[in-house]
Parts: C-alpha cells; sequence; structure tokens
C-alpha cells in the first residue's frame, strides 16, 4: 500500500463550502484507513487564513465556492504558497473544470460522484510525491543554471594570460573558491605584456559575495586589460578604474580592493600601485618576507590620491600577490584568524619549496587550518611572478 514516506501523520486542508460533501470526504479518508488529519474551511477566505496559520501537506479544493469560483480558487492558492500540492474536486458534468484545473497547476482531479476511500487516499498521497518531485526538480534545475552562471564568472575573474613569446616573466596562478554551498565571490586577477615587453600584473578583490559582485569583478578585470593596452598605467589607470567601478556597481556601498605592478623587460627595479589591497610577499631563496607597499583608498570610495612606489624584485625571487581569504579565515582556536602575521610565519615554513609548489602548499595549509571551522569562508587567488632569462 501506497503509504505516507516519513511514517508521519499527514494534514489536508478540504475546501468545500457544502457540508454534506465535507463530510462525505471526512468518512472516505476515515474509511480508507489512512493516517491523514482533515481541517475544513468552507470558503476560499478561511483557507487562506488556514494556510497562513499552518501549511498543509495537501488541499482538496472545491472549483465551484461561494467566495470564488473555476480556476481562480487555485490561482489564490498559489500565490500564498506554490509549493502546496493540491487536488480539485468537480462534479460530473464539469470535468473539464478538472482537467483544465491540472494544466494551471493542480496535481490531479477527483469527480465527486466517483469517488471512493482508496481512489481519494491514492489521490492525496500521489499528489504529494509528484509535488515533491516536481520541487525537486526545480530546484536542481536551478543549481544548474547556478553552476553555468558562477562557471561564466569565474572564467572572466580568471582570464587566460596574454604574454609574448618568451615574456621574461613566469607566473604562477591559483583560485581556490570558498566552502561549499558559499556564494560566488569577486576576487579577480589579470597580467598581460604590451608591446615594449613590459609586464603587468593586477590582483583585485570586490568586497561582497553574489552573482553582483563577480559580475562587477569581471568588469573591473576588462576594463584593467583594456586600459592597460590603451597606454593608462599607474595613478591614472586607477582613476578610470574608480569610474567604472562606480558606473557599474549595484550598490553605493561596493568598493574594491586593486593592487597592480609593472614590470620592465630589464633591471630588478618594478612599480607598484596598490588601492585598499593587501601587501605582499616576497618569496625565493629559502626565504618569504612581507611587502606592503604604498597605498591609497580602495576603489569606489572617492579616492584620487595613488602613488607610484619602486620596489626590488631580486633575480630568483618571486612576488606572491594575494587576496584576503587566504589570510582572514579561521584557524581552529576560538574565533583566531590567522592574519597577516600569521600567514607570513606559515609561508617562512614553506619558503623551501620552489614557487608553483609554494603556493599549492601555503594555500593546502591555509585549508588545513580552516578545516575544523567548516573550510575557507572566502575565495582566494594568488599570483606569483618571478622574473625569468629570456631566450
Amino acid at each position: 500500500m501506497l503509504a505516507p514516506s516519513n511514517g508521519e501523520t499527514l494534514s489536508l486542508l478540504l475546501v468545500e463550502d457544502d457540508r454534506a460533501d465535507a463530510i462525505l470526504v471526512e468518512e472516505l479518508i476515515a474509511d480508507a484507513g489512512a493516517d491523514i488529519d482533515v481541517v475544513w474551511a468552507q470558503s476560499m477566505a478561511r483557507a487562506e487564513q488556514e494556510i497562513s496559520i499552518a501549511r498543509p501537506d495537501c488541499i482538496l479544493l472545491d472549483l465551484h465556492l461561494h467566495d470564488t469560483d473555476g480556476i481562480d480558487g487555485l490561482n489564490r492558492i498559489s500565490k500564498l504558497d506554490a509549493t502546496i500540492p493540491i487536488v480539485v474536486l468537480t462534479g460530473l458534468n464539469d470535468e473539464h473544470f478538472g482537467v483544465s484545473a491540472v494544466s494551471a497547476g493542480a496535481q490531479d482531479y477527483l469527480i465527486k460522484d466517483r469517488v471512493d476511500p482508496e481512489v481519494l487516499r491514492r489521490a492525496v498521497l500521489y499528489a504529494i510525491e509528484r509535488k515533491r518531485a516536481e520541487l525537486t526538480a526545480v530546484d536542481l534545475h536551478a543549481s544548474q543554471l547556478r553552476a553555468r552562471e558562477n562557471a561564466r564568472l569565474e572564467r572572466g575573474l580568471l582570464p587566460s594570460p596574454l604574454l609574448l613569446d618568451n615574456p621574461g616573466v613566469e607566473i604562477v596562478t591559483q583560485y581556490r573558491p570558498s566552502r561549499e554551498n558559499a556564494l560566488l565571490g569577486g576576487d579577480f586577477y589579470d597580467f598581460v605584456q604590451t608591446p615594449d615587453r613590459t609586464v603587468h600584473v593586477m590582483i583585485g578583490d570586490v568586497a561582497g559575495h553574489g552573482a553582483d559582485e563577480a559580475a562587477l569583478g569581471v568588469a573591473l578585470r576588462i576594463a584593467w586589460r583594456a586600459l592597460t593596452f590603451a597606454g593608462f598605467k599607474g595613478p591614472e589607470r586607477m582613476k578610470q578604474l574608480e569610474r567604472i567601478l562606480r558606473a557599474e556597481r549595484a550598490g553605493r556601498g561596493i568598493f574594491a580592493t586593486v593592487l597592480s605592478l609593472r614590470i620592465p623587460p630589464a633591471g630588478t627595479a618594478i612599480t607598484s600601485v596598490r588601492a585598499g589591497h593587501p601587501g605582499m610577499l616576497l618569496h625565493g631563496r629559502g626565504t618569504v618576507e612581507w611587502v606592503e607597499p604604498a597605498s591609497g583608498p580602495a576603489l569606489g570610495l572617492h579616492g584620487s590620491d595613488w602613488a607610484e612606489q619602486q620596489l626590488e624584485l631580486p633575480d630568483g625571487m618571486g612576488l606572491v600577490l594575494l587576496t584576503d581569504g587566504l589570510f582572514e579565515g579561521h584557524i581552529g582556536r576560538g574565533n583566531e584568524r590567522l592574519g597577516e602575521a600569521g600567514l607570513l610565519e606559515l609561508a617562512r615554513s614553506l619558503a623551501h619549496l620552489p614557487g608553483p609548489a609554494f603556493v599549492d602548499a601555503l594555500i593546502d595549509a591555509v585549508e588545513e587550518r580552516a578545516a575544523s571551522h567548516g573550510g575557507i569562508s572566502d575565495d582566494i587567488a594568488v599570483v606569483r611572478v618571478e622574473r625569468t632569462q629570456t631566450t
């Protein structure tokens, strides 16, 4: 026999303004031996009150009531709660109304003069199962759409390199999304090489999580690339990014941090411009140091003062650009977070590793420390850049 899947008593809201028909339905349920509690509402208005008090597992709805008629009653219930399965009741001469109701969203229809206990019981239970399957399919489809949207946004946040042959640098990138079921973040990075063989590297982070923030990150990354090839650099490029962010953001409170490096084809000097972004790690030759160039305000805060700073990138050393997800997570001791000092200590324990292995091991170590708190709570983006010998 078909029975409730969880073994619990089901609640049935009977919406019927004819007392004799209501008593008949209650007797049919009792005769069926089904574990179903019946609540009787004599009007659509009363049914709406009952639904607002407690959601029934199923509704048995007469299509002809004194305060509603036909499909209108079905629509009124659906507006209140579209997840409730509905079985409609109709007369022998109005069977076409039942068919129309199913087309409009009801799970089934029953003709009053042809209902017996078993037919009624099975109609109610099958309606519940069909609605559950329908909602599961809708949720699955929505999840698939979100996954595809996230994948498209992530591809926009994390581009393919645009470097010349023998670019003179080795760039390692890693992106780790936050723990399962967390919203998509706005971490982004890019690196391109202009015709004069200067390499430009950028990393950024839009504050907040979700599709709007990720889309803004994509817009900023693409704008940075376009501005770079248009000849903008340093503070002037930041000013243009500020304008773009303010035009594209979904809300006035949204801001973004950006760190940009310009690496010429010769020498050890490089130039940095920082807009509120965290500092970097200087890794190589068995050591790691924290490098924090001069910073201007984050983008979106109506700033205009972003200064360039000259840095040294010695041969055999790499600069590791990162987003704050790498050090803002909890580390297993109460509410303590790793922090920049903790990240530096962790990085120094891995300093002996070569560039790519260092990046992977550092992120793995951070994730391991966050495991007791459910994993990392923010996306992590890391870019390591090191000069190489051109051939």
